[in-house]
């Protein structure tokens, strides 16, 4: 089975997949969501975690990564999704797992030191592939799938020729990339964010550090053969090729747990919206006793990754951006105006309202802007608000009060 690459080819680094179908409109995510919510039951529950391959006639997970990412669907929305069509008994584990989206955010809000701790030590890291041959030509082959363990190759290839990965695959990898290949977490974790349409600064950051045993002391995820070659149908089975009793990454210490919502109420009468890559639904957002008389929208996805993004990941947010502002033109009866990520100062003297950005590119730059007298407002989504202060430890927390969480969000089968 490992003789063949990710099409069902011999494995060969010039001959890459087809990429997928994500279109980075809210009307393809709402649309894919709509097709998918029959399965986020209990066949989601019993077949998640099976990796079918990227021939199969579909993936065993919702695929709305792409678009939940980017707000162009919103997590409350899939969560809302499957619990009509199912119930929160048959929903539960996938309404789950895209609460661990908000719990990475919440966690990584409350403590924005670790996303810079991780940037330092990524600049770091890539400073030594120039200095030391050895481990250069084991993070190149690592990236090229040239390792000749034939999973890790085939996923490999399979992140930047498809720019999407089955979730339990991106552990398997992150686990052998860390403990078998011997190399630096943060360059991983580079790799996704460079190339994955759904490369989250939160989710991609925390969950390398879970798989090394960062973010929960000690307990670190270990990728098997047994495991791989169960959850892959028997397509890899890398037996003997994977070091499969690794001590876990030595612990940092991480800061305490400190988020604040923004201060409400927001301005009233008229104010002009900025939109951003982090969050492209106008739907939902609090606009309530404002006119909203101009709107913008920037993009800093030139780089959430040090090296930049992939060509494709780059144009699926420029695409997401360009339909959220033409959505919003046809609302609010405006022209749009584009901006650069350096030019938010000095766009408009109304008092600017923007959907709030989590830890990363665009909020590092919001945060400029407003440093320099861009008068911002930022609206907090609701669910956002009623699980981010539970994030300061373990999921348990937020799991725990899941059904408090999401009603106080008003996220219910109605």
């Amino acid at each position: 089975a490992d003789r063949h690459g990710p099409c069902g080819r011999r494995a060969r680094p010039d001959m890459p997949c087809v990429t997928p179908q994500f279109t980075p409109t809210r009307d393809a995510g709402l649309a894919r969501l709509g097709a998918v919510a029959s399965a986020l039951g209990r066949d989601y529950a019993a077949n998640r975690n099976t990796d079918r391959g990227p021939d199969a006639p579909g993936p065993s997970t919702s695929a709305l990564s792409p678009w939940l990412r980017h707000g162009l669907v919103l997590e409350e929305e899939a969560m809302r999704a499957a619990l009509a069509a199912h119930g929160a008994r048959d929903a539960g584990r996938f309404v789950e797992e895209v609460a661990w989206r908000a719990y990475f955010k919440g966690w990584l809000e409350g403590r924005p030191a670790v996303w810079d701790a991780y940037r330092a030590q990524a600049r770091r890291d890539g400073e030594r592939l120039a200095a030391e041959s050895g481990l250069r030509r084991v993070h190149d082959d690592a990236c090229a799938g040239r390792t000749g363990i034939g999973c890790f190759d085939d996923w490999a290839r399979e992140v930047a020729g498809r720019g999407w990965l089955h979730n339990h695959a991106r552990m398997w990898f992150a686990s052998i990339w860390i403990f078998t290949l011997r190399l630096p977490w943060t360059l991983g974790a580079e790799f996704f964010l460079r190339h994955l349409l759904d490369g989250d600064p939160a989710s991609n950051t925390l969950s390398w550090r879970w798989v090394g045993g960062l973010h929960t002391r000690g307990k670190h995820y270990v990728a098997r053969a047994e495991n791989i070659a169960r959850y892959t149908g028997g397509r890899y089975d890398p037996a003997g090729q994977l070091d499969e009793d690794p001590a876990p990454l030595r612990p940092d210490e991480v800061p305490p747990h400190r988020f604040s919502p923004p201060a409400a109420p927001g301005p009233g009468g008229r104010v002009a919206l900025l939109l951003h890559e982090d969050d492209l639904s106008l739907e939902g957002l609090d606009l309530r006793g404002v006119e909203v008389a101009a709107v913008a929208g920037f993009s800093a996805r030139a780089g959430p990754a040090l090296g930049g993004c992939a060509e494709p990941v780059a144009a699926f947010a420029r695409a997401g951006l360009e339909d959220a502002l033409r959505r919003a033109e046809g609302r609010f009866g405006v022209s749009a105006s584009r901006l650069g990520a350096d030019a938010l100062t000095g766009w408009t003297d109304l008092p600017v309202v923007t959907p709030y950005a989590p830890v990363g590119p665009a909020a590092a730059a919001l945060a400029g802007a407003e440093a320099a007298g861009l008068p911002l407002h930022r609206l907090l989504r609701p669910w956002h608000e009623a699980a981010w202060p539970h994030a300061g430890r373990g999921f348990f927390q937020v799991r725990a009060r899941l059904p408090a969480l999401l009603a106080e969000a008003g996220v219910t089968a109605a």
